[in-house]
Order: structure tokens, then C-alpha cells, then sequence
């Protein structure tokens, strides 16, 4: 039986594959693999997602206005420029639809996000992979790969699954070297766990260079995972056409209303900071502790560490052990990381559990 052929492009992705959420023989047990936040979700948030109308007859607010007017306030934006979508992964794959297909080529860098080459081979573009320099982003590799068949940049800042942090000077020098007829986008997930020091421009690039897409997330310091929630900001014509191909009704009544409602709760996003400040730093300090035994923290300015197992230790037997122990966390070989883990900061508990139950296995 002769049956439809999918494009030869879609056969070539490899499916995401997310952090898991059970171990081998089925049981629950601390998950560390997600990057979620460990204090949950804001109070005033969960509040506003009860109370939020369920008329689930009705469609949500396809321009989920209330929802880009408080963006817009918070960060002192142009409502009319903010675009939104299921989880900052929608924004990705709108930007690559929108200004990519087949015969051009988007660039990322070797450890970069998976979504980045699924977006790409989505629209029958060619993913350029550049080499990073010690796990960061090398913005000198970026520029030598750029062509004339480049249409898009996609740059995580900070990057995931390394943590690693690209400083403002660099994002401008980046941004200088691109044609003017190459977005780059500007993935910043895990941005509100930077200090206001450290924040790349990225958003002040976007508010006056017509060729830089800023994507963000609800679902890690705000803790809206489950309402995939993502936003992004850019100048009116690269927003317009995202938007002709952006799915309608893609964010919920109760997500938009919760993420309102997030936005509003400062104090929970600096105690979530303050939280994964202090406990990534005793964290790495601890991963340092076991240097002897080849492990080794890639500094992070996120709310996870990628620790490398470069001893008689290896990452696959940690990961294994640590899942026996009660700790899911990401083992990423197939993202070209076999030698690493990724380990969420979680609670205190958790954080010294999953320490605990590393040393132990450095120990045998």
C-alpha cells in the first residue's frame, strides 16, 4: 500500500525529547531534569488562573491584549510590538517560518537548544552548527558561517543546556557583524535570573534595530510551565508576519490570566533569583569539591549547572545512579553532551540530596 510521503526535510528531524519525569521502572521521584522552578509557582498568579473565567465554550482573547499591556508596562515597550505563543518554543518556530525555507540557512551554536534545528528542518532550511568556544557561545564562529543563504541567527542568552552567559559588548558585536537582512533572535528563557548588571541589551536592541527578535517564557522563574506561556518582542513588520502564521488562540484564558498576574508578583521573581543565586553557587562550589574526581561545573548564569564528568565517572553511570538515588536530571547525547549532565537548581533539599548522591558515587 502506497501511503502520503512527508517532505525529505521532516524525516530529517529528530524529535525533542524532554526532560523526564519518571525513572526506568515507573517511579516519581525528584525531578531535576526540566529546569522548573523549585518554589512553584507565585500565589497571585495561581490565584488569578482560579479565578480566571472558564466559559470553556468561549475562545480565549485572540489578542491577548491584557496580557501585552502589562508586558509592555513592566518593561517599558510598545504593546502593539509584542507577540505571543505557546511557550517561547512558538516564537522560535514563527521566526524561522517566517524569514526561512528551503535553500537558506540558520545558524546556531553546537550546544544550543534542540528546538533551534527541529524550527529549522521544519521549513526545509539548512541548520548551520557552529563550534563554541568551552561550551559558550563564540560570536567570532558565528560571523565567519554567516552566507548569503543565511536568514536567521538563533542565540540562547543564557544558553541551554551549558548555562553559559554572553555579555552585552559581544551581543553588540554580533548584532554589528550580521546583514541587515539576517534576524537575529535572541532566546533569553532564562534572562530574569541575570541582575539587572548583567543583562545583555538584548530587549534594547530589539526596540530600535529592525532585524532582532527577543523571545521570553513564562515557564521558568515565573513557574508557568504547564500554561506554556511565551512572548517576544521585535519592530512592527517582523511581529506582522510572525503573526499571519501564528496559530490563533494559542494561549489560554487562565495561562494569560495567571501570567498577569506573574508579572505583577516582583517579589516572587527576586526571591526565586535570590534563591537559585545562593544555591547555584554552593552548588558549583560542591561540584568543585569533586574536581578529583573529574567533575566539572560550566559556569552557569541560569537556573541549572552542566556538570562534566571528564573522570573514571562517567555521565551515562552518574545518570543511572542518580536516578536508583531518586534524582532525575538530563543526560544530553543526543545534543553531541554524552561526557555531561544538566542538573535544575531545585530546593534546598534537593540541591543537597542531589550532591549527596553524586559524592557517593565518586566515592565507590
Amino acid at each position: 500500500m502506497t501511503v502520503p510521503a512527508p517532505k525529505p526535510w521532516i524525516l530529517g528531524i529528530a524529535p525533542y525529547t524532554p526532560g523526564r519525569s519518571t525513572t526506568d521502572d515507573g517511579r516519581k521521584v525528584t525531578k531535576l531534569s526540566s529546569n522548573e522552578n523549585p518554589l512553584g509557582t507565585s500565589a497571585a498568579a495561581k490565584a488569578a488562573f482560579d479565578a480566571a473565567d472558564r466559559t470553556l465554550e468561549r475562545y480565549p482573547d485572540a489578542s491577548a491584549a491584557e496580557l501585552r499591556e502589562a508586558l509592555a508596562a513592566h518593561y517599558d515597550l510598545d504593546p502593539a510590538r509584542i507577540i505571543y505563543g505557546t511557550g517561547s518554543d512558538e516564537i522560535l518556530h514563527l521566526a524561522a517560518g517566517a524569514y526561512a525555507g528551503p535553500g537558506d540557512e540558520i545558524i546556531h551554536v553546537r550546544y544550543g537548544f534542540a528546538v533551534y534545528e527541529i524550527a529549522t528542518r521544519r521549513v526545509g532550511a539548512e541548520p548551520v552548527v557552529v563550534p563554541d568556544r568551552d561550551y559558550a557561545t563564540d560570536v567570532d564562529a558565528i560571523l565567519a558561517a554567516v552566507t548569503d543563504k543565511t536568514r536567521v541567527v538563533f542565540v540562547a542568552n543564557p544558553n541551554n543546556p551549558t548555562g553559559t552567559f554572553t555579555v552585552r559588548s559581544e551581543i553588540a558585536r554580533l548584532h554589528a557583524g550580521l546583514p541587515d537582512d539576517v534576524l537575529l533572535v535572541l532566546d533569553q528563557a532564562y534572562a530574569e535570573y541575570l541582575s539587572p548588571e548583567e543583562d545583555d541589551a538584548g530587549l534594547a536592541l530589539a526596540m530600535t534595530e529592525p532585524n532582532v527578535l527577543v523571545t521570553r517564557t513564562f515557564s521558568k522563574i515565573h513557574g508557568l510551565a504547564a500554561e506554556r506561556i511565551g512572548w517576544g518582542y521585535a519592530c512592527p513588520a517582523v511581529i506582522d508576519a510572525m503573526h499571519r502564521i501564528r496559530a490563533p488562540f494559542n494561549v489560554t484564558t487562565a495561562g494569560q490570566a495567571a501570567a498577569v498576574a506573574a508579572i505583577g508578583d516582583t517579589a516572587f521573581v527576586d526571591a526565586t533569583r535570590a534563591h537559585n543565586d545562593t544555591w547555584r553557587g554552593w552548588f558549583v562550589e560542591q561540584i568543585d569539591a569533586m574536581g578529583n574526581a573529574g567533575l566539572r561545573p560550566v559556569p552557569s548564569k541560569a537556573n541549572f549547572v552542566l556538570v562534566l564528568f571528564e573522570g573514571s565517572l562517567s555521565a551515562d553511570a552518574a545518570y543511572h545512579g542518580l536516578m536508583e538515588a531518586g534524582y532525575l536530571v538530563r543526560w544530553l547525547p543526543g545534543q553531541g553532551l554524552p561526557n555531561a549532565l544538566r542538573i535544575t537548581i531545585g530546593t534546598e533539599d534537593e540541591t543537597r540530596g542531589v550532591i549527596a548522591a553524586l559524592r557517593a558515587l565518586t566515592d565507590r
